[in-house]
């Protein structure tokens, strides 16, 4: 799409109006100052008109959902239990969730109106960071395991009774910060770049620690921040511009 039009399309400037804030100098595109009204302006392209981020229109949204414990993460579930689309409102009743958080576990969820976004974010090695708390203390063998990773031939401690998925290999986390450790029970916030089924679940119980509390704290620069339990909120412009230029690299990798 041309420049003039990616603006006009975008804001309130009118064609005429977008050619002269082009032409006058005050059009920047991915930080460079563009003064061709017929740039071509590519998905991912960062765009400032005076300083103003232009951003796309209806071409993707995606919401922070601050999901409570005890919902699933599906569009209906046979024994009628509560779902996600029980409490979203009905405008986000097709936004597709970027991947799951389980039953028992709280925080931020993302969804989006588009799928390869979705895909593009499930399938990302981006840092999701979660605060647990643990039954028990955590010792130098659950620490040396996060710093190395681990590879269990028997991953179903942790897991889903259904889950049909037996052996599990962890990445190093990226990091972790333990918040107390005690005998009764230990908190510790970590960090990881994989959405693997009951990851942290499983990874816990292989050292008998039974996760009592999961909550997503953050996914890439998206944190939850104050967004009260059970609420929505749309992304940022400073996350819808991260977001964008990680779209922009991963589109560069398939092509």
């Amino acid at each position: 799409m041309r420049l003039n039009k990616y603006i006009a399309h975008n804001s309130t400037y009118s064609r005429r109006e977008a050619d002269k804030a082009v032409q006058d100098g005050y059009v920047r595109v991915n930080g460079e100052i563009q003064t061709n009204p017929a740039t071509q302006i590519e998905d991912g392209d960062i765009v400032y008109v005076s300083g103003k981020q232009v951003s796309p229109k209806s071409k993707y949204t995606v919401i922070v959902y601050n999901k409570p414990k005890g919902e699933l993460v599906t569009k209906s579930d046979p024994r009628g239990r509560r779902t996600i689309y029980d409490s979203l409102s009905k405008e986000f009743k097709h936004f597709i969730p970027v991947g799951r958080l389980d039953f028992a576990t709280e925080g931020l969820l993302l969804l989006t109106d588009a799928s390869r976004v979705a895909t593009a974010l499930m399938n990302s090695n981006l840092e999701r960071v979660y605060k647990v708390k643990i039954k028990g203390d955590i010792t130098p063998d659950m620490e040396k395991a996060m710093l190395e990773g681990l590879t269990l031939e028997d991953a179903t401690a942790g897991a889903h009774e259904k889950s049909k998925i037996m052996s599990m290999t962890f990445a190093p986390f990226l990091g972790y910060k333990i918040q107390k450790n005690e005998p009764h029970y230990s908190i510790l916030k970590v960090a990881i770049a994989e959405g693997q089924n009951r990851e942290i679940r499983r990874f816990f119980a292989s050292f008998e620690r039974e996760v009592v509390d999961l909550k997503r704290l953050s996914f890439a620069e998206i944190s939850l921040n104050n967004l009260p339990t059970g609420k929505t909120r749309f992304l940022t412009r400073s996350e819808y511009s991260a977001l964008h230029k990680f779209l922009k690299e991963e589109s560069k990798k398939t092509n």
